[in-house]
């Protein structure tokens, strides 16, 4: 069987939402049964630039829940990255839209990041760039709301990889 491959988060410039929830499923994913703990979740931006550093409140944010995630350093989508991916989540559906306009091809598994929630929850994930750590906080709050059900999606993903 081959590597399941990894998980791809995507925001707009990959300082704010997207390290924050790569952090968030990484380390939920390090609580599961093989094959899932041994997923990479990686994240990047579709307008990213190579090298940012993390927003200070993203890392306040995390830091709270006892994931550190101030060694991050922003990163554009590519093809390679795509093409890679079990599973590609997006915070916004802007986000996912872009994926598949400009992906050749794109992902076979291209969701929101809250997707798998009911819809009464809301399925985007706002931008809390610039704003004060509350709305970091709010965000990632939201974020670990939803990180049981990209848990239990990626597991049926990983069986059905098996059959």
């Amino acid at each position: 069987m081959p590597p399941p491959g990894h998980i791809l988060v995507v925001c707009t410039a990959n300082i704010c939402r997207s390290p924050m929830a790569a952090g968030l499923l990484q380390h939920a994913l390090a609580a599961q049964p093989e094959p899932l703990r041994s997923l990479k979740v990686i994240s990047a931006g579709i307008a990213a630039r190579h090298g940012e550093r993390v927003s200070e409140n993203s890392v306040l944010a995390l830091k709270k829940t006892g994931i550190n995630i101030s060694s991050h350093r922003s990163q554009p989508v590519t093809q390679e990255l795509l093409d890679g991916a079990l599973a590609v989540f997006g915070m916004t559906e802007s986000h996912r839209q872009m994926i598949q306009l400009q992906a050749s091809p794109p992902p076979a598994h291209l969701h929101l990041f809250r997707e798998f929630l009911p819809p009464s929850a809301g399925h985007e994930l706002p931008d809390p760039f610039g704003g004060p750590l509350r709305l970091y906080e709010q965000s990632r709050d939201e974020m670990v709301e939803a990180v049981p059900s990209i848990v239990a999606f990626l597991k049926t993903l990983v069986e059905g990889r098996k059959t």
